[in-house]
């Protein structure tokens, strides 16, 4: 009914002169004649002026200003549809013309635009056939999706294609249901995408949304925060502005400024993302400038990113604001191309030599501040358009001479009708002859509702050398330009274009940016802003969450010891690889030395110095004991023993030298088990005199049997035998788990220790354990010798050397498990020669003394007197 009562007259079969028709005109219109007409809807005209030709049939809250920014949209139809008719391989002896009609911004005029679009021919008939036929093929519009669906609820009853050039569907709007509906632009998916891509570029995690209020603003807020919330970035507050149709009470505009006063003041948010129509920027612009009046302050100088509906060149419907609240704005752009023959166009265009296009005079007078002359008048006054004005020196922010993206869709738009149609027509003209004029006979007999296949499958070349088609949901495939906003001090600004979103390409890689071309707002000193809920936690630091916060607010404690945080903003820290360790301040792994034990620093030469000595003293001992052999304290305690003890004594102490240096695999195989086997040799020599002492003293008793036992046999045996035995070990451990080179990255925290792994855990610790029990046996048996009487009774003194070899040992089982990396080795090391020199010298330094201090009592004479 609504709609009905638009035309107040009802279809009339008679002839014209008899239909009482009260004209209605509408003046901005641009009418081009043609054999197939195209339709187009704008939206050039907002809510701002105070007379109106024909208001008596608009709402009476409709007042229109016109942007002229938007004038390019008409422009590049008209364009398009100039270029195909030179064009004599598209469409040839078929002329296209046009029918472009304004919504006003506004529901009404919509669907009375539309129905004008279908039934109302230039002669203002409206509502009727009559006597002429109105050719439309198809309708492009428009350019926001309130607009575009409005349109469609009536086109898609008389199945004509309508092809938008700026908007994207609501929610609720499925394409599938609507066969006519072709769409321009991409996929609104693709930019709600590059939206979070072009936050994590920056590490913006902490966000403002801003959406028009309606279903897309809807949608987007639940998008967006669903796709942030996946992406680890948080909306710092979701507000919606009201649409520009709802600012008709002081009510409504109260809860606009509302909505948003308390999202932009109270927020720490640094980014704010900004979604709606073309318009929205309007009472957006108004709020800052007011608040900021009041403020006094930049508090609203933050990177403000908006979608590809929103237009700055709209704020310059107030003329009294500025641009200065978005300097350094990131927005995205429907992709365009340039074409320079649309600039050569646009500079030939003259408003007295328009036909038919009732766009022109509003655009003239408002772009160029003056008025065009009535034609009916001749004189000249202050103010009045001379004709001359140049298109090109109007002001970006008025007017832009580079095709912008809703032109360029515009523009594809026309060039895949007409390619469409040409198809459509070759198809029709096999079956029908060529009429003498020159022209295809059957344009009559050509329908808006056959032109959808065609379409469907359109794949051209335009001029700019891009590729156009759609896909399967009637979408054109292609992503979004990612342009930077730079605004001068006279108030006009720049476009700057610094990337773009190609769905296409790898996940992650959408986004292709580049970020040194970017100008920020002045405030931010041209360095990238910072837009965090909670300042970065620095490396050597991990994230810790706040409770009953959103996740991007978090406390930064310090990393655990032994672990890193290399990065900035790490959830948890990480351990350094093996061959690593944590710097002082827990943010990066330090390379691990390899260390050991070796000759050139301090403890590797002290130990090596007393090695060498007490190898050396041994060695003289040797030399002293090999020249007073045939004295009786040299033969009174069996001669060859104390050789074998002496020579043991002296590998003993070379032996320790095999632990100094870097461990080889040689090295690592004879260490072990060449002192295992040399003190084998060493303690069953000290056993063996003890008990040729023993056996000795017993044998002097009367009718003792153990005179038997005496002489070199029973020693040469009890020494053959410990040896074999520890030989028997050390060959059943070198032959089946042998010592092997390794690298201990574990014992030491800034050092990898060079060491050995002893390969049989078992065999290791059977040697020493075997050692061990000879000198427990050693032990005991010499201290039940000790009061035998005999002058040169030896149990004393190798009861006190096995006391201390024991005492060693015994301290160096917990030292040595209780030490870590080359201590290790310096604990076994000193060991070694600290048992061996307690052999050396608790055994033989006496004997030394008598022999070379008091050689009187080294006589035969004195060793049975003492006897006696």
């Amino acid at each position: 009914m609504v709609l009905l009562q638009l035309f107040p007259c009802i279809a009339c079969k008679a002839d014209v002169k008899n239909c009482a028709i009260k004209e209605i005109p509408i003046p901005h219109e641009w009418y081009q004649p043609g054999d197939l007409l195209i339709g187009g809807m704008t939206s050039q005209f907002t809510h701002d002026v105070h007379e109106l030709k024909f208001k008596e049939y608009v709402p009476e809250d409709l007042l229109i200003h016109m942007a002229t920014k938007f004038y390019q949209h008409p422009l590049a139809l008209a364009f398009a549809v100039d270029e195909i008719n030179r064009n004599p391989k598209i469409l040839p002896n078929v002329t296209l013309g046009f029918h472009i009609y304004d919504c006003y911004n506004n529901d009404k005029m919509t669907y009375r635009t539309t129905l004008d679009l279908l039934y109302k021919s230039h002669r203002y008939f409206p509502n009727y056939e009559c006597d002429t036929q109105k050719n439309l093929m198809a309708i492009i519009g428009a350019l926001d999706s309130e607009t575009s669906f409005q349109m469609a609820d009536i086109l898609d009853l008389y199945k004509i294609p309508q092809l938008t050039y700026g908007s994207f569907p609501p929610v609720d709007r499925d394409n599938s249901k609507l066969p006519s509906f072709f769409r321009m632009v991409p996929n609104e998916t693709h930019q709600f995408l590059g939206l979070v891509r072009l936050l994590q570029h920056f590490g913006w995690t902490w966000v403002g949304l801003l959406a028009v209020s309606g279903d897309s603003g809807e949608h987007f807020l639940q998008e967006m925060v669903s796709l942030l919330s996946e992406n680890g970035i948080c909306e710092a507050f979701a507000e919606t502005i009201i649409k520009q149709g709802g600012w008709d009470t002081r009510e409504n505009v109260d809860d606009l400024y509302s909505s948003i006063h308390t999202a932009l003041l109270n927020s720490t948010v640094n980014t704010i993302i900004l979604y709606g129509k073309a318009t929205t920027i309007i009472p957006l612009t108004t709020f800052l400038h007011l608040e900021n009046e009041l403020l006094e302050n930049n508090s609203f100088r933050r990177v403000w990113i908006m979608t590809a509906q929103i237009d700055f060149g709209l704020i310059f419907l107030q003329r009294a604001c500025g641009l200065e609240f978005f300097q350094g704005t990131i927005f995205f752009s429907i992709h365009s191309q340039e074409l320079p023959a649309f600039q050569k166009f646009l500079r030939n265009i003259k408003p007295y030599q328009a036909q038919g296009d009732g766009f022109l005079k509003d655009f003239w007078e408002q772009a160029f501040v003056c008025s065009l002359p009535d034609p009916e008048e001749t004189s000249m006054v202050d103010g009045t358009c001379t004709g001359e004005e140049r298109m090109e020196r109007i002001p970006g922010p008025f007017f832009e001479m580079h095709m912008t993206g809703h032109s360029y869709s515009i523009y594809n738009a026309v060039y895949a009708i007409a390619h469409a149609l040409n198809a459509l027509y070759l198809s029709h003209s096999n079956s029908r002859p060529i009429l003498g004029g020159g022209k295809r006979d059957g344009l009559q007999d050509l329908q808006p509702w056959q032109l959808h296949p065609f379409l469907q499958c359109v794949s051209f070349n335009n001029s700019a050398g891009e590729r156009v088609s759609f896909n399967d949901d009637k979408e054109v495939e292609g992503g979004f330009d990612v342009m930077n906003l730079v605004t001068f001090p006279n108030r006009s600004y720049s476009r700057m274009k610094i990337g773009k979103v190609d769905p296409d390409a790898l996940e992650g890689k959408e986004l292709i940016i580049a970020e040194e071309r970017i100008l920020w707002q002045s405030r931010f000193n041209q360095a990238v802003p910072l837009s965090l809920c909670t300042d970065f936690c620095h490396p050597g630091s991990q994230k810790q969450k706040k409770e009953g916060e959103k996740f991007c607010c978090y406390n930064c404690v310090p990393c655990p010891d032994g672990k890193i945080a290399n990065q900035k903003d790490m959830e948890d820290c990480i351990k350094c690889p093996e061959d690593q360790y944590p710097s002082k301040d827990q943010d990066r792994c330090i390379l691990k030395t390899i260390t050991f034990l070796s000759y050139e620093e301090p403890l590797g030469i002290s130990l090596a110095s007393l090695a060498v000595s007490f190898s050396l003293i041994t060695v003289l001992v040797l030399g002293i004991f090999v020249k007073f052999r045939e004295t009786p304290i040299v033969k009174a305690n069996n001669r060859n023993i104390t050789y074998a003890l002496l020579i043991s004594l002296l590998l003993c102490f070379i032996s320790s030298l095999l632990f100094l240096g870097q461990p080889t695999k040689v090295t690592c195989y004879l260490r072990q088990s060449a002192f295992g086997t040399i003190f084998s040799v060493a303690v069953s020599c000290v056993l063996a005199k003890t008990v040729t002492v023993v056996v000795a003293f017993m044998a002097t008793k009367p009718g003792s049997s153990m005179k038997k036992w005496m002489g070199k046999r029973l020693t040469n045996s009890i020494i053959f035998l410990c040896f074999l035995i520890q030989a028997t070990i050390c060959i059943l451990w070198l032959g089946t788990s042998p010592p092997f080179p390794d690298l201990d990255m574990q014992s030491m925290t800034k050092e990898i220790v060079a060491g050995c792994k002893e390969g049989s855990t078992l065999m290791f610790y059977s040697v020493f354990g075997y050692l061990g029990f000879l000198s427990l046996i050693s032990l005991t048996v010499a201290f039940l010798a000790r009061k035998l009487p005999d002058s040169f009774n030896e149990a004393k003194f190798i009861t006190f050397s096995m006391l201390m070899f024991c005492s060693v040992w015994v301290s160096f089982v917990p030292t040595y498990l209780s030490t870590k990396g080359k201590s290790m080795v310096a604990v076994e090391i000193f060991s070694i020669l600290a048992s061996s020199a307690g052999l050396l010298c608790c055994i033989f330094s006496p004997k030394c003394y008598i022999i070379l201090l008091r050689p009187e009592l080294n006589k035969r004479e004195q060793l049975i007197r003492r006897k006696n």
